[in-house]
């Protein structure tokens, strides 16, 4: 008799062993593969009936908030200035799972689910009370987000701010954009139909071009190059480089020319600084040949090319916001390496991650981690986390980022003096890359920092598949983004 009890009763604890490793792969191991299921109609309902916090700008304009409503989901999440913001907050809809933007990197937070709001949701429960989400308080300077906006238009393009000394984003722009009230809407047929439109073709809306989408640098890629040269010791300002009207690429009977006479130098030399100034192909594309692929690979490496860059979020907080990573060729010819170091052929980089060389270069050669979100914020205010400045890479030394900077106000004060800012030194480099078939296109770039002598502010701006020169394309809207700024 006691045989067979050992074995019921051995039996039965397997069972409760059973029982209790099933359920904790459902709560916790499997729990948010289950809640993201789009059949979990559960879920949906839990979600959208939740009090999603609030998604901020600096100072205080609210960009995204949940608003009570009379139906099924009880709360409805809108958007103030949908299209300025959408880059930053994304969408949280009826019928697709928030994959980008604040929604997506903070979307425990929001919806009051994280860890870090137990106490929050146990006191709700106590009281009786609504379950409040966190808000998030970003970077974002509404103003300066509104002007990079508004010059950009109906362009195709991307433009990026980021506070020099702590990475900070103040302004992240991509245009054409979208309102996520379209996709927040209860209509489910209606929402389902706005994504479907939205996201349809390769120039949809709905990517975020200045973290999500590559572009050939052009000559911006050349400060990163000067950064090489420099810090080699072999090379100063003043250093005579090879240049001339016309270079062939080794190997080929290609023609690579200037586009100003300028950058051709004086008997086919060329002094550092004034081949920056004048943005001269001829004189990057050898100098990028003779430092070689790998050290110039090197210094693209320490400024972020090659990785994808985390802008906010972890896996516990919802879906890291990301940027693409940017690209240098892995050991080319000399003929790729040669376009390489003018950026173009397979050099490609995000407007955010050309930003972030500005920043580095204004900041001493110290890059740093860019983020988003400044601080989140339980429903009573209490302070739940706080970004802290991060260095990502000392890419360069001081003494190279000096030179640098003094190269890049000679773009402004020598090559394009419609670029400058009265009482403020602007440093900056412009891009034209080509693009398309047999080159007929244009990527329209520019990258600074101001003011040159005490920086506060980088910025990149993109304008894509334009038909005029960067410095004309992309340099008012960075003139314009920095005025603005600098006046607060």
């Amino acid at each position: 008799m006691n045989k067979y009890l050992r074995q019921l009763f051995t039996a039965v604890v397997a069972l409760f062993v059973i029982l209790g490793l099933s359920s904790t792969i459902i709560m916790a191991v499997r729990a948010n593969a289950l809640n993201n299921d789009p059949r979990n109609a559960r879920s949906l309902y839990h979600q959208l009936g939740a009090y999603r916090g609030a998604i901020l700008a600096s100072d205080g304009t609210v960009m995204a908030k949940s608003e009570p409503v009379n139906d099924a989901f009880k709360y409805l999440r809108t958007y103030s200035n949908g299209p300025l913001y959408a880059p930053v907050t994304g969408f949280f809809s009826i019928n697709q799972t928030a994959d980008r933007g604040l929604e997506a990197s903070r979307s425990m937070l929001l919806n009051g689910e994280a860890d870090s709001l137990i106490w929050q949701r146990a006191k709700a429960m106590l009281t009786g009370t609504t379950n409040q989400g966190a808000s998030i308080e970003t970077s974002i300077d509404p103003k300066l987000q509104q002007v990079a906006y508004d010059q950009l238009g109906t362009r195709d393009g991307a433009a990026v701010a980021i506070e020099v000394n702590t990475g900070r984003i103040l302004a992240m722009v991509s245009t054409p954009s979208y309102d996520p009230n379209k996709l927040a809407t209860h209509d489910a047929k209606a929402a389902s139909q706005a994504y479907n439109e939205l996201s349809a073709g390769q120039n949809s809306p709905l990517i975020n071009r200045a973290t999500s989408q590559l572009y050939p640098p052009g000559s911006t890629f050349k400060t990163i190059v000067a950064s090489v040269a420099l810090e080699t010791g072999d090379y100063q300002t003043d250093t005579k480089i090879p240049a001339g009207s016309s270079y062939t690429l080794p190997g080929t009977a290609t023609q690579l020319p200037n586009d100003e006479a300028q950058a051709d130098g004086v008997n086919g030399q060329i002094s550092l600084q004034e081949a920056v100034a004048w943005s001269s192909n001829t004189a990057f594309a050898q100098l990028g040949v003779k430092l070689g692929a790998s050290k110039v690979s090197d210094m693209a490496t320490k400024l972020g090319f090659g990785s994808t860059i985390t802008i906010d979020g972890t896996e516990s907080t919802g879906t890291p916001m990301t940027a693409t990573s940017s690209t240098f060729p892995s050991d080319p010819t000399d003929d790729k390496l040669a376009l390489a170091s003018i950026g173009q052929g397979d050099t490609t980089a995000t407007p955010l991650q050309m930003a972030m060389v500005a920043q580095a270069i204004a900041n001493n050669g110290k890059l740093m981690q860019p983020t988003l979100v400044d601080r989140v914020r339980a429903a009573d205010l209490t302070v739940l986390s706080q970004t802290k400045p991060q260095t990502m890479a000392n890419a360069f030394s001081k003494d190279s980022a000096d030179k640098l900077t003094t190269m890049m106000e000679s773009v402004v004060t020598e090559a394009n003096p419609q670029l400058a800012i009265d009482g403020i030194k602007v440093a900056a480099k412009t891009g034209t890359a080509q693009i398309g078939t047999d080159n007929s296109a244009i990527d329209g770039w520019v990258i600074g920092f101001a003011p040159a002598d005490n920086p506060q502010i980088a910025v990149a701006v993109l304008v894509h598949n334009t038909d005029v020169y960067g410095s004309l394309a992309a340099g008012p809207i960075m003139r314009a983004m920095m005025q603005e700024a600098l006046q607060q």
